[in-house]
């Protein structure tokens, strides 16, 4: 019988994973099961989107509260998804995901039997905090799963999130036909509390926690026992490393320690997944999350035709998807957003210069290449990055405050379009977000890192050839933290 391989820390741990030729059985299952929460987030946020119009019909909603609605998830996910990446860090990847289920349920059925503008907006509050926790937190553990020659495939999770967007529509679409009448909204919006549910019991049953997580912590014997029951990798615990027993007895890194993203090799690695995270919010959530609208203009004032159309234009976005995590793997992370801010960039001039005077072909043409753009580059990759880009021990607190910048951009995109294009009309509109993608592109060729580049960065010495963990400080000395 071979020798089981030893595992003495986070290292080693990495090394198994990498060394693995493919995602099959329970890994698999479970790759999937964490995926789910983001196609959760995606649902929950088209199902507001989708009868938005009926909801406001239904209660007179006025254009301010419309706006209070649209912003309020990801408001609160600006908020949620440090604290995310903090919970993740101190207790594992596994509980705060359970936890963001319970907070979904919670808000989709408030939101779907409410009586007034006031308990949908609290059904909407329980979702953002759910969003702001599972996102960062999901990513973080979809990196720690995956085998670094496999690091693509977390940019599937943009088509996963089209994918679900299209799936509320179509129900929507369901619904209409059925003849729900004005209440088609609620029975849009309940829905994300089925998938909640099915989601909350499947992870509680077969998710386990990482072996990454478990290593970093000194809790070699469970994180030996989870690479088994996960990925059926047979190993054994060793004696734990210098690395491992300095990290252990350091303080646990917190929301205090934040600053460490921003030192040393972090800087230009928080600053460019940053700057994808914050562009693509806010342009996909300018326009893209806005196009029903759009295909109102486009098809005619009509519900079917404009749920139709958005499911047209989010299919062109479940394309992309599935292309960002080739285009990903053969240009890197970094020169994909590139080309997907240009073709964006182009895509909303030509939208802005064009809109309302060219053929209805021509009109339908421009979102999706918006679409396509979009998802294919930086719509995938805001999230991606940031989890490649990190080691384990601040992986979750830096998808957590990546998620926060983003989630700035979701507001200022849902909140800030309906006034710029009440003021200057669609077309203007759309010149004005152009500024967007065009700052996203030249900072991505500004900074040159890649995490499809380099090492894995629980392998690699930082910048003082410490771990960050090691280095840490009590936690009201953040500045005794060196980045790794």
């Amino acid at each position: 019988m071979a020798q089981r391989p030893s595992v003495k820390g986070v290292a080693d741990v990495v090394a198994l994973i990498d060394g693995l030729g493919k995602i099959s059985g329970r890994a698999q299952v479970i790759w999937f099961l964490v995926f789910g929460g983001l196609f959760l987030d995606a649902y929950s946020n088209a199902a507001l989107s989708a009868g938005l119009g009926p909801m406001t019909a239904q209660m007179g909603l006025s254009s301010t509260q419309i706006s209070i609605l649209t912003a309020t998830a990801p408001a609160l996910a600006i908020i949620f998804n440090p604290v995310g990446g903090w919970l993740a860090t101190r207790i594992g990847r596994v509980p705060p995901l359970l936890i963001a289920k319970a907070f979904a349920i919670g808000g989709a059925l408030l939101a779907a039997f409410a009586g007034g503008f006031t308990v949908v907006w609290l059904g909407r509050v329980l979702v953002g905090i759910a969003y702001g926790i599972d996102f960062a937190v999901a990513m973080a553990l979809l990196a720690e799963y995956t085998p670094a020659k496999f690091g693509g495939r977390l940019n599937l999770w943009q088509a996963v999130w089209y994918a679900a967007s299209t799936s509320n529509l179509a129900l929507a679409l369901v619904f209409f036909n059925l003849d729900a009448g004005a209440d088609i909204w609620r029975w849009s919006v309940g829905s994300g509390a089925v998938v909640a549910g099915v989601l909350l019991i499947s992870q509680w049953a077969m998710l386990s926690e990482s072996p990454t997580w478990l290593a970093s912590k000194g809790r070699l014997e469970e994180a030996v026992h989870n690479l088994d029951r996960i990925f059926r990798i047979k190993a054994v615990a060793g004696k734990p490393d210098e690395a491992t027993r300095a990290a252990t007895a350091a303080p646990a890194i917190g929301m205090r320690q934040a600053g460490l993203l921003f030192k040393g090799d972090y800087l230009p690695r928080t600053v460019l997944s940053s700057a994808i995270s914050l562009g693509q919010s806010m342009q996909y959530f300018a326009v893209g999350w806005y196009l029903p609208l759009i295909s109102l203009t486009i098809f005619g004032e009509s519900f079917e035709k404009a749920t139709v159309g958005s499911m047209v234009f989010n299919a062109f976005g479940i394309v992309g998807g599935l292309l960002s995590a080739y285009f990903g793997r053969r240009l890197g992370l970094r020169l994909s957003s590139a080309a997907g801010f240009a073709g964006v960039f182009v895509a909303l001039l030509a939208m802005g210069l064009t809109f309302g005077k060219v053929p209805t072909a021509v009109a339908f043409l421009l979102p999706v290449l918006f679409i396509l753009c979009h998802s294919a580059g930086p719509g995938a990759n805001g999230k991606s990055i940031a989890a490649l880009s990190y080691s384990s021990d601040v992986r979750a607190l830096g998808t957590g405050v990546t998620g926060m910048v983003g989630s700035f951009g979701s507001v200022v995109g849902l909140y800030v379009f309906p006034q710029i294009k009440d003021s200057l009309g669609l077309a203007h509109t759309f010149l004005v977000l152009s500024v967007v993608p065009l700052l996203g592109l030249i900072t991505c060729l500004a900074i040159r890192w890649d995490p499809t580049k380099a090492g894995s960065p629980d392998e690699a010495p930082g910048p003082a050839g410490t771990d960050a963990v090691a280095q840490a400080g009590p936690p009201e000395s953040p500045e005794s933290v060196t980045a790794r």
